[in-house]
């Protein structure tokens, strides 16, 4: 069976503020896989996203290519409804006496405010995701009064609303005390049931379950590591990629990373 991509980028190099932050970038992402992209803070996770988003465009070169969707020019508008981003910024765009039903809704418009004419039909399609995602229940809470593992997911209902084939979750469990980071694990986890795929960008290894396909390790604007769970997880990854000695053990499917003494 031939893969299709739906990410496809050949020698791609990026700068931001004079500096080089994706450097000789050669990276396939297929239609059929959840990924985990891991790396410290500063590793070019941030400016990945923005080239995926077109927020930031590669330096032309004549041996460098970037397809989008099978595109070298997607329309953005198509891109939009094809992706959905979710990362922590948009909580302070967020009216903190907005229920979350109509937090939800409001990304059918593009919005994150009220939606004063709504439709019976836009109205099921919220009901039916916060169904699918054993959200219902927060359906009349103020913003305000959520966890910040509840903000989180219902952030995301709001992304997926609109049936996006990537949804990409920028550092989703960051900030997030223990009771609400296992909270959001196990829901993303049960998104897998549905039909769009997942790009996680985080640099916490506890973010990396079952549900992932490949996991791709960034440093330095590079990818140093690129596979599956079991040939990627090991502690000489880490090592290399925090500068930290490490070790790396997995306990029924769920990471965890020790320090070992200096």
């Amino acid at each position: 069976m031939i893969k299709k991509f739906w990410f496809d980028a050949k020698n791609i190099n990026c700068f931001k503020n004079g500096f080089r932050v994706i450097k000789d970038l050669n990276l396939k992402i297929s239609y059929s896989e959840n990924v985990i992209l891991i790396g410290p803070n500063g590793s070019g996770k941030s400016s990945l996203i923005e080239i995926i988003n077109r927020n930031l465009y590669p330096v032309v070169a004549n041996e460098s290519k970037l397809k989008i969707f099978d595109k070298e020019l997607v329309n953005l508008w198509e891109l939009r409804n094809k992706i959905s981003t979710v990362n922590n910024d948009i909580k302070n765009r967020i009216n903190p006496n907005l229920q979350v039903f109509d937090l939800i809704l409001s990304g059918l418009y593009g919005r994150y405010c009220y939606v004063k004419k709504k439709s019976e039909r836009d109205s099921y399609k919220v009901e039916n995701i916060m169904k699918k995602m054993n959200i219902s229940y927060l359906s009349k809470k103020n913003f305000s009064y959520l966890s910040d593992g509840e903000k989180q997911i219902s952030l995301i209902a709001r992304a997926l609303i609109k049936k996006p084939e990537i949804l990409i979750l920028d550092e989703p469990i960051a900030n997030l005390d223990y009771k609400s980071k296992f909270f959001l694990i196990d829901k993303v986890n049960e998104l897998s049931k549905l039909n769009t795929k997942i790009l996680c960008v985080t640099h916490d290894i506890s973010t990396i379950t079952k549900i992932y396909d490949r996991v791709i390790m960034l440093k330095d604007g590079k990818i140093i590591a690129d596979g599956d769970q079991a040939k990627v997880m090991n502690s000489e990854n880490f090592n290399e990629l925090f500068g930290i000695k490490v070790e790396v053990t997995n306990n029924n499917g769920l990471w965890n990373i020790n320090r070992l003494s200096k």
